[in-house]
């Protein structure tokens, strides 16, 4: 049975890095609609130009608006959560403005889905939210995982299913450390935080397979987590600047900022179970894991592995 046959799937925050590679991949699915939620009239515009596709229907709003949030979940089946503020340096100076999005937003998600009677709910959430989260984003997103994951008591009769996905840096999307330096390297400098901070990666097309098979398997109340390797900031600034041609400065870990990543704390593994190319954690599982997951104790990439990378970016 093809899961995606007649769905309406909305996406908040659609035209995002990640909504808009979720928009275009959904249009290669047998889908009836597809709804892009987002506040920005000009990237609304610029998809409209760049995906022709008759299912696709734009609505202007905020996750803040809790009314339009409900006007537009109105006989939807999927809801994809990608709306967030996510700069880890302006949620240390905005705090406000980060709750009133990723926390206060993503309530109101859960509230307008169960509303309408929305089937599935997926969260998309970041390894800033696990192992002590001692950033705001990282906060807020550890609280969207809790709205979500106790969303289904909330739901009662109607059954509408929340869960969630965590995992790590996206390769090129927009105020990722690769797009950054390719930025810096046209200047002849590099600003470096530490050379040995390691990060989990995933590609674009890995991150919205795995956002789309998690719909497809979720019960509701779980939180799935990817296979990923990782790298330190060095093997990414070596594959970059080949010939050291670039100053380098660094900088220090800024605030708010981990040198190492975690996305399956210690607390967490007795909840958690392989399942082969992810972990899911979940109430009813139990561990088969006998360690944090953490980006500098996992599989690294090498140099030569990041310029792949970058390559598929061009």
């Amino acid at each position: 049975m093809n899961f995606w046959q007649d769905k309406s799937v909305l996406i908040t925050g659609g035209t995002g890095s990640l909504g808009s590679a979720l928009v275009k991949e959904l249009t290669n699915r047998t889908v009836r609609k597809i709804i892009i939620y987002s506040r920005d009239e000009l990237k609304q515009f610029e998809m409209r130009q760049r995906i022709n596709d008759d299912r696709l229907r734009f609505f202007l709003g905020d996750v803040r608006d809790k009314d339009r949030l409900n006007m537009s979940f109105e006989n939807v089946n999927v809801v994809i959560h990608t709306a967030a503020l996510k700069q880890v340096s302006s949620g240390e100076y905005n705090p406000f403005e980060f709750v009133k999005t990723n926390i206060a937003g993503s309530q109101n998600v859960v509230e307008a889905a169960i509303k309408n009677n929305v089937e599935f709910v997926l969260g998309i959430s970041s390894d800033k939210a696990s192992g002590g989260a001692i950033n705001l984003y990282g906060a807020t997103k550890l609280i969207m995982e809790r709205l979500f994951i106790q969303g289904k008591v909330y739901s009662g009769q109607r059954n509408t299913k929340f869960s969630c996905v965590r995992y790590g840096n996206v390769i090129g999307s927009r105020g990722s450390l690769i797009r950054v330096f390719q930025e810096q390297m046209k200047a002849g400098k590099i600003t470096v935080t530490d050379f040995n901070a390691t990060r989990f990666w995933i590609t674009m097309p890995q991150a919205v397979n795995f956002v789309l098979s998690s719909i497809e398997m979720m019960r509701g109340g779980e939180i799935f987590i990817p296979k990923l390797k990782a790298s330190d900031v060095a093997t990414v600034y070596k594959a970059m600047d080949k010939d050291a041609l670039c100053k380098v400065d660094i900088i220090g870990l800024r605030n708010g900022e981990k040198m190492h990543e975690t996305l399956i704390s210690n607390e967490e593994l007795c909840r958690t179970e392989d399942m082969g190319d992810r972990f899911v954690i979940d109430t009813k599982r139990r561990s088969i894991s006998t360690s944090a997951y953490v980006s500098n104790l996992v599989e690294q990439i090498s140099v030569e592995e990041v310029r792949q990378l970058i390559d598929t970016l061009q």
